[in-house]
């Protein structure tokens, strides 16, 4: 490296150290606090405030509400992004080939992306409402989607997968627009099927796409709360309650900081091996090409 460069190199990183350090400031140290008040008992309504060390996570470790709250957390995040995967690479295929109505099928694929979480929440609480919602009335069941044991979780999946797959669905079109059309004629003149074609041309030339796109729904996944909280509460039974509503209820509701703050460091260590194993995956995808 020359002189020149390494000045260059200084002066890039003195540009870019102000926005390093607020970030560091922003998102590093309420983390190292949340971290420590895990390690103490702290119930600001009793006055009680004291160092426990690790006891918080020795709980969780036996807790069967944690456990039952990281399996919900599990199968939510699995089912909801595989069904977004599906579905959004599908509509982006069917969009591309589409020729009259693409912008206001656009625009109608946004809609759905653009609603809060919490209005599409209250939306699908009166779609699933027991006695006047749509979905009873097209099905003509009369089932108690969100205070059915077996039915609410999936129910949540499937208004999960509503709201978020034109997120998958629109970054598949965009990849799929700038796949040049002569990889598919040549394709075609070797005599490749439509399936064969996506599986050799458009799947390869998709994945890195689908694996960044995959990584955010994932992550959001794992964090999700809104939806949960505001149609079951993470009932009935506990059987929608994820890591986060468990957190939720035991910093807000019950007022134990130390405890829920373990919890919310247990979701952000999950959080932080999810986005470390897909990164290492980008990483040999980059490499191998």
């Amino acid at each position: 490296m020359t002189a020149r460069e390494r000045g260059e190199r200084r002066a890039a990183l003195g540009f870019v150290a102000p926005a390093v350090l607020t970030l560091a400031a922003l998102t590093a140290g309420p983390a190292l606090w949340v971290f420590w008040l895990s390690l103490r008992q702290r119930l600001p309504v009793f006055g009680i405030d004291r160092f426990t060390g690790l006891a918080h996570y020795a709980f969780l470790a036996t807790d069967p509400r944690f456990w039952s709250a990281t399996r919900v957390t599990v199968v939510f995040t699995v089912a909801s992004v595989a069904l977004e995967l599906l579905l959004g690479l599908g509509i982006a295929l069917a969009l591309r080939g589409q020729r009259v109505g693409r912008r206001s099928a656009l625009a109608l694929l946004l809609l759905a992306w653009a609603l809060p979480g919490v209005v599409t929440a209250r939306l699908f609480e009166w779609l699933y409402h027991p006695a006047a919602g749509l979905v009873n009335v097209v099905l003509g069941l009369g089932l108690n989607w969100l205070g059915d044991p077996c039915l609410a979780l999936p129910a949540l999946v499937l208004a999960d997968v509503w709201r978020t797959m034109p997120f998958v669905a629109l970054f598949c079109y965009a990849r799929l627009l700038t796949i040049p059309p002569a990889l598919y004629e040549a394709a075609a003149v070797d005599g490749a099927e439509r399936l064969a074609t996506f599986r050799f041309v458009t799947l390869p030339l998709l994945a890195p796409v689908l694996l960044v796109t995959l990584l955010f729904r994932t992550l959001d996944a794992l964090r999700a709360f809104d939806l949960m909280y505001v149609l079951t509460g993470g009932g009935p039974a506990g059987m929608t309650e994820t890591l986060t509503v468990y957190a939720y209820r035991s910093l807000f509701q019950t007022l134990r900081l130390g405890f829920g703050s373990a919890i919310g460091v247990v979701v952000f260590t999950l959080v932080m091996l999810v986005a470390a194993a897909y990164v290492m995956v980008l990483h040999r995808q980059e490499a191998a090409a």
